[in-house]
């Protein structure tokens, strides 16, 4: 895993219907959610995401790596780690996983506890997904690089 936290970072979480996005400033401290992008094509999603890359600068792509409770990984798991492939291909950029176990739980738990209608938060989970994915990647980005330098 590359630590350096210089540039954004994109985050991912892919569904086979949406894509989860979120993003990070340029220092890798905050996440912000992006909207979530509607599935076509594989061509489209790819070229989507190299045009977002290159208007926002990104120097890596976090997607979430869908695993089971056991920690196997899931049918999602395959098709998600083909996808990065094509993508680190495409865009030439890095691409890491993260492990997204609970992610979407947790994106609705807050979403359901904020009071936003069900249709709404349908639409918001996949954000707020890639969201947390981002957040615990930059905090362990975070917690390493300050565990490897004078304090």
């Amino acid at each position: 895993m590359n630590f350096s936290s210089t540039g954004r970072t994109i985050a991912l979480d892919v569904g086979m219907r949406r894509i989860g996005i979120a993003i990070s400033d340029a220092l890798g401290i905050t996440a912000q959610g992006l909207p979530t992008l509607e599935r076509t094509r594989i061509r489209e999603d790819l070229q989507h995401l190299d045009a977002l890359a290159k208007d926002r600068e990104a120097v890596r792509f976090v997607l979430g790596h869908p695993l089971h409770m056991s920690g196997c990984e899931s049918r999602q798991a395959g098709h998600v780690k083909e996808f990065g492939a094509r993508l680190a291909e495409y865009t030439g950029l890095p691409v890491e996983y993260r492990d997204e176990r609970l992610t979407t739980v947790e994106a609705g738990r807050v979403l359901r506890s904020s009071g936003i209608g069900r249709e709404k938060r349908a639409k918001a989970v996949d954000k707020l997904s890639a969201v947390l994915i981002l957040e615990s990647y930059l905090a362990t980005v975070a917690i390493s690089e300050e565990g490897g330098g004078d304090v």
